[in-house]
């Protein structure tokens, strides 16, 4: 796993929430008939979109269980992200890496069973595909679970023009989490979702797996739990696509793809179309 290109992975998972961070841009989201505009200004289906916060389409009060708009069970998270599936993942990492004792398979569970949308809303494959690709860009962000935090933790990623989420002096937003999840205007939202500081607090993210894996999945479901069925392909535009895509870094990008092709061929699924972006 490529230093460098990690440092822009962050960056661009943060550019993804800039422009929607505001009220207006909830209110607006024009999303197709069937779908739900999340009160991050995201159109998709399931809790993360249709429950707490919603801001127009088939809402339903309180976040609700079940699997979404679409109705669809999907798959069962817990039998699918076994202890073989999790463990065979971090076990590819060194043992002197400090992910190591970090991530586990009870913390992302115990973070799944607060995004119930997520491998829901569709068929028992869709859902499998949605764990292989959260799993896959994973992988590619953590080098198999060995990173907790950026390696380079001199830029601290501060927005200081973003008014709604303003930086805590003496703090830095860099990547921390499954996802490394960056910039204040991240940190802040995701922190008053999940229950913690996000912008006092940052490093809760790297000290508290539970909330680690409750970021990630934050950032899934409210940017690329939408573009599952699109094919994996969307899901790397929407996480790094400004760096990845259009034939700008296609290294990495297949890196991605190619995780996510391992990963359902142990799922036992096939992957779809448009793996590529």
């Amino acid at each position: 796993m490529a230093i460098a290109p990690k440092a822009l992975t962050v960056l661009a998972l943060g550019l993804a929430l800039l422009c929607a961070s505001g009220p207006a841009a909830a209110q607006n989201c024009g999303c197709q008939s069937g779908y739900c505009c999340s009160q991050y200004g995201y159109c998709g289906m399931g809790d993360a979109y249709c429950g707490t916060g919603c801001r127009s389409g088939p809402c339903y009060s309180g976040g609700g269980s079940g699997g979404g708009s679409g109705g669809g069970s999907g798959a069962n998270v817990a039998s699918v992200v076994s202890d073989a599936f999790f463990n065979g993942i971090k076990n590819q990492a060194s043992s002197s890496c400090e992910g190591k004792n970090f991530y586990t398979r009870s913390a992302f569970l115990n973070a799944a069973n607060a995004y119930s949308g997520f491998a829901h809303g569709g068929t028992e494959t869709e859902g499998k595909r949605e764990i292989a690709a959260f799993f896959a860009h994973v992988t590619h962000e953590t080098g198999h679970f060995c990173y907790i935090s950026e390696i380079n933790k001199s830029f601290n990623y501060c927005d200081a023009n973003n008014r709604q989420w303003p930086c805590v002096p003496g703090k830095s937003y860099y990547g921390r989490g499954p996802l490394q999840i960056s910039w204040n205007y991240n940190y802040g939202p995701a922190g008053k979702a999940i229950g913690f500081d996000g912008l006092g607090n940052p490093d809760r993210v790297a000290q508290d797996p539970v909330i680690a894996f409750k970021t990630a999945l934050w950032f899934w479901m409210n940017n690329v739990h939408g573009v599952m069925p699109q094919g994996f392909g969307a899901t790397i535009r929407a996480i790094n696509g400004a760096l990845e895509c259009n034939g700008k870094n296609t290294a990495q990008m297949n890196a991605r793809v190619g995780y996510y092709k391992q990963y359902c061929q142990q799922l036992g699924v096939d992957p779809g179309n448009n793996l590529t972006c």
